[in-house]
């Protein structure tokens, strides 16, 4: 079967140089008891490796017309669920069995969201090894007052540490895209108390990245500039702090300071 072109809209960058494979085993510390949830099976290469070493896989695929493909790859396998969709509309908390590892080639132009909601969207995900351009990679885990810090890096890093981190060649994809990229692999400890409204206190004071803090959260009505300015006060911080001098931890302190 001849290899189907990737879509550019999708961005689709299919994993072919299956030399990779054990660099990703290995970070994802695959166990025989693991469910995996693959997001962007492509080719069906990793699906196939995943297939052969853990007890499911539930593999989610948006380009339905990779199917043909996806299903010759794995052959005999009976323990892989292809499920065709949006991977950031599906239920996938609803998945049966429950995924316990989130092991995939992430498309590139939804990465960053799907990580971020599978944070507290999948609490039974308990690890993470993702294929990511490096650019994305090098956020999760970025410290604060560098250009890398974001919303993203605070999200992750109060929900899991790092715990393997792998730079990926270019050839190793088709078609060969025009970034770097990289494995990153993490696992997951205890999420802050009200972790969602915490995720609603950082997307707000990223969103406005050149202002003050304070008068971020005022426009995205978390809180009026007085308040939050106050609530900076209260966790240690100057009143006209920016978003990237606040360490994690810190982003949890000001939620509870805003609140009521």
């Amino acid at each position: 079967m001849s290899g189907p072109a990737a879509k550019k809209e999708l961005g689709q960058h299919f994993l072919v140089d299956e030399n990779l494979l054990g660099v990703i085993g290995r970070l994802a510390e695959l166990d025989p008891a693991d469910v995996v949830l693959e997001i962007g099976p492509g080719l069906g290469v990793l699906t196939r490796y995943l297939a052969d070493r853990v007890s499911h896989v539930h593999a989610v695929e948006l380009d339905r017309s990779l199917e043909p493909r996806l299903r010759e790859a794995i052959g005999e396998c009976s323990n892989v669920a292809f499920h065709f969709g949006d991977a950031l509309r599906l239920d996938l908390a609803g998945l049966d069995p429950p995924p316990t590892k989130l092991v995939s080639n992430l498309p590139y132009n939804v990465a960053t969201p799907l990580v971020v909601e599978s944070l507290d969207g999948l609490p039974t995900v308990g690890h993470w090894t993702v294929m990511v351009q490096r650019e994305v990679a090098d956020r999760f885990f970025a410290q604060p007052s560098t250009k890398a810090y974001g919303a993203v890096s605070v999200l992750v890093q109060l929900a899991a540490e790092r715990t393997g981190f792998h730079p990926v060649s270019r050839t190793v994809f088709r078609p060969r895209p025009n970034v770097d990229s990289a494995l990153v692999a993490f696992r997951r400890h205890e999420l802050p108390d009200g972790f969602a409204r915490v995720k609603r206190v950082v997307g707000a004071a990223f969103a406005h990245r050149r202002k003050r803090l304070a008068n971020s959260l005022e426009l995205a009505a978390v809180a009026d500039r007085d308040r939050a300015a106050q609530a900076l006060t209260a966790i240690g911080r100057d009143a006209s702090a920016r978003a990237e001098e606040l360490a994690p931890p810190e982003f949890v302190a000001l939620t509870r300071a805003l609140e009521p």
